[in-house]
């Protein structure tokens, strides 16, 4: 059975984390280190955005200030994400891995895998659902938020029929990096008073369908399902669902080096953060 490194990093600042998953990627396609699966959390709680979208538009930044809370800019796609109660995870692996098709979906679909049995791990009837039909899309679209959870993905990952993980995913070098967030509970409304709304009747409506197609996990879990357990969970189904054997490792001092400076010069700058 293939080895892949397994990192579980301390909770970092959101410019580090952002750094770090690029620096594994440089790294991976420098063929320094091997195929890599990270959790991580966040210190502060941070409200993240997708490479594509519009900062100074799409979020209310004074009251992101307000709450304490960090702000950065993703290298991948997809809508603003909240991490605060959650697990973030991240994949790093090449592109000519023979286990990685082609296709961005195809990919997407391996590799959230390993997702599906971690919450099968925790007890959950998690399923995936392809959006391949009109029908299906029409389920798991919504009016459209600019948080990330409101937004259909290819395949889906849902329990009781609602959304339990939102993933982006980019390729960079020849390598494929997805990550995204694991969602153990969170404050919806504290979601969306950072985000920009033409009024308060369009936010209460978009907040209303964000409920009715998002869950967390101790939404839908028959007892409390903390952090620790989560990580463990979801390791056995990374290594499970990628028929993959995960070796726990650390992050090499090159890496740490690399992601330190790109947290100095582009994911802690206004110039990346604020740049659409």
């Amino acid at each position: 059975m293939e080895t892949w490194r397994y990192i579980v990093t301390k909770s970092m600042s959101p410019a580090m984390n952002m750094a770090v998953d690029e620096a594994i990627l440089q790294m991976h396609a420098e063929k320094k280190v091997p195929p890599t699966v990270r959790f991580y959390t966040w210190n502060p709680a941070t409200l993240s955005i997708g490479y594509f979208q519009k900062a100074l538009k799409e979020i209310n930044l004074e009251e992101v200030d307000r709450q304490g809370l960090g702000f950065v800019r993703r290298a991948t796609g997809g809508r603003a994400v909240l991490h605060d109660k959650e697990l973030t995870y991240s994949v790093i692996v090449s592109e000519d891995h023979p286990r990685m098709p082609s296709s961005v979906t195809e990919a997407y679909k391996v590799i959230s895998m390993g997702l599906l049995h971690g919450f099968q791990n925790l007890g959950l009837q998690a399923e995936m659902v392809s959006l391949a039909s009109e029908e299906e899309k029409e389920k798991y679209s919504s009016p459209g938020s600019s948080a990330c959870f409101d937004s259909p993905s290819w395949y889906e990952l849902v329990v009781e029929g609602k959304k339990v993980a939102g993933s982006a995913q980019t390729r960079q070098r020849g390598v494929i990096l997805q990550h995204g967030s694991i969602l153990l509970d969170m404050d919806v409304e504290l979601l969306f008073s950072l985000l920009h709304f033409s009024s308060e009747r369009l936010k209460q409506r978009m907040m209303d369908s964000f409920r009715q197609k998002a869950v967390t996990i101790n939404e839908v879990s028959s007892r409390p399902i903390g952090l620790e357990e989560a990580i463990e969970a979801f390791g056995r189904g990374f290594a499970s669902g990628l028929e993959i054997e995960l070796v726990p490792s650390e992050l090499t001092a090159e890496e740490l080096e690399l992601a330190e400076e790109l947290a100095r010069t582009r994911y802690a700058t206004e110039e990346w953060n604020l740049r659409r």
